[in-house]
């Protein structure tokens, strides 16, 4: 019932993400080219994303072309929202798609929306995961107690059926605990692009597989 890094992890790469989105958004609204947009973002690229910005820009300057390259960053960065901003790079790559700049901001403004609404949600688990360490500090604290204090108490869990009971009690705690880490857990969502198992710069539309 602790903090899950894992989460905190996927916000920082979805605001780093968003960070990004604005830095092509305004290179991109100084009349730059797409690919020079990111060859001139990539040094300033978030933390949390710099390595695979970094590589696409490395791919880039290697003659490589930027669709392939692109659909690998979407590969490495492994989010739905990263799937966004992808999708419309490689739809302006391939297709000169006009008015990028407001698609980019449109999508970094939703990309900070959903890196607050996570944070809101973690924020209600952390108060229920603070609840339930009350609850079963209370109940082992009581526990402890009856032990010490009145051993008589727990003379009636002495024989057989008394250990039956007590195990299912222990049953039903593990189970309860099992149950909260798993509604504690905020599931990523599904992604949605992949490379064509053709392998050309097509791309289809996915879910994750579980």
């Amino acid at each position: 019932m602790g903090r899950d890094p894992e989460h905190s992890r996927r916000i920082a790469r979805i605001e780093g993400i968003a960070t990004w989105t604005e830095m092509l958004r305004d290179t991109l609204s100084a009349a730059a080219g797409l690919e020079q947009a990111v060859l001139a973002t990539a040094p300033l690229a978030p933390p949390a994303i710099r390595g695979e910005v970094g590589e696409l820009a490395t791919g880039i300057e290697n003659g490589e072309r930027l669709a392939p390259a692109l659909r690998r960053l979407g590969e490495r960065l492994d989010d739905p929202v990263g799937d966004l901003v992808i999708a419309a790079l490689l739809l302006a790559a391939e297709q000169q798609t006009r008015q990028l700049a407001d698609l980019l901001g449109s999508l970094a403004q939703a990309a900070r929306g959903q890196a607050s609404m996570r944070m809101r949600v973690e924020a209600g688990r952390a108060r229920t995961r603070t609840s339930v360490r009350v609850i079963v500090g209370t109940t082992l604290a009581f526990a402890v107690a009856v032990v010490l204090l009145n051993r008589s108490y727990m003379g009636a869990y002495d024989s057989a059926t008394g250990q039956v009971v007590l195990l299912g009690i222990g049953g039903l705690f593990a189970v309860g605990f099992a149950w909260l880490n798993r509604i504690a857990r905020i599931p990523q969502p599904d992604r949605f692009l992949a490379p064509a198992a053709t392998g050309d710069d097509s791309m289809m539309v996915i879910g994750r597989q579980e």
